[in-house]
């Protein structure tokens, strides 16, 4: 066994469980992360589904509003045949009134939409900025332990080789 060989075994023995737990470390931290990623992706999913379907009841109950308060002014015209021309002059202005409603609410309903896709937005980028400050910690701390580890291998080499009288210094 030569020399470079006794010092991988030193450090394995010295540094072995360490680098063991940093890969453990690096493995829950890809997990964690991954983890709440799919679960701001399947609660975003969720919202945007639940916003939707939100949004389409209000449209087909106001469409059927709308159309049953059409149907209702259509028969009463026919009912009332001596007024005709006062109950197509109200019936005129009534689905007037309510296309302009209608277009109205879709408004309000679409900044509605607009408004709660911008909140979404702004929390999963809270979320991400929050986990990516995390990890860039962690891999801050790692790499700083990691830093401290190389200066004791190489000092624990110096002092292996000074122990054997192989390690000469220049000039001396």
């Amino acid at each position: 066994m030569d020399e470079a060989d006794k010092v991988d075994r030193i450090r394995d023995i010295l540094f072995g469980p360490q680098m063991r737990d940093y890969d453990g470390r690096f493995q829950r931290l890809e997990d964690n992360l991954a983890r709440e990623a799919n679960e701001i992706r399947a609660d975003a999913q969720k919202r945007l589904e639940a916003l939707e379907r939100f949004i389409k009841g209000e449209v087909d109950s106001i469409n059927s509003r709308a159309a049953a308060e059409h149907g209702e002014r259509c028969n009463a015209t026919d009912k009332l045949g001596r007024d005709l021309a006062e109950t197509s002059r109200n019936l005129d202005t009534k689905v007037s009134n309510l296309s302009e409603q209608t277009a109205k609410n879709l408004g309000e309903l679409r900044e509605l939409l607009l408004e709660q896709s911008k909140i979404l937005s702004a929390e999963i980028k809270e979320k991400y900025d929050q986990m990516k400050a995390g990890l860039e910690h962690e891999a801050a701390q790692i790499r700083s332990a990691m830093t401290g580890r190389e200066a004791l291998a190489e000092m624990l080499s110096e002092v292996a080789l000074r122990l054997k009288n192989e390690f000469r210094i220049p000039g001396i």
